[in-house]
């Protein structure tokens, strides 16, 4: 995956599906890091922004998405992969209440369904 494109999806706290809470934004680093000339690159194509670094984020420049920059990470993060219907029913069984074993909550919800 692009290494910019993960740097937007870090930034605003999304997955590599462009998923995720959104909560934060932002990112920093500073000159001589693996990101930093990234980060740059993405200030300069108008995904990012640049704010000179202080005391607080340790000297490092902090980083935030744009506008233009969270529509990127969502026409271009991949979709996420279509589960099989096993995959499917195991995942609502670990997303369920249920205590005991998944042969027990299968048993459970095929009662259910008849």
């Amino acid at each position: 995956m692009d290494s910019k494109l993960q740097i937007l999806q870090h930034s605003i706290g999304a997955n590599q599906y462009g998923e995720g809470s959104r909560q934060r934004n932002h990112f920093c680093t500073g000159p001589g890091s693996n990101d930093y000339d990234n980060c740059m690159a993405l200030v300069k194509d108008g995904l990012m922004t640049r704010r000179a670094g202080s005391a607080i984020s340790g000297g490092d420049d902090i980083f935030h998405v744009t506008p233009q920059g969270i529509a990127h990470i969502e026409q271009h993060s991949p979709k996420r992969p279509k589960l099989t219907r096993g995959q499917q029913r195991y995942r609502d069984y670990l997303n369920s209440d249920v205590s005991g074993g998944f042969g027990k909550w299968l048993k459970c919800t095929s009662r259910r369904a008849a």
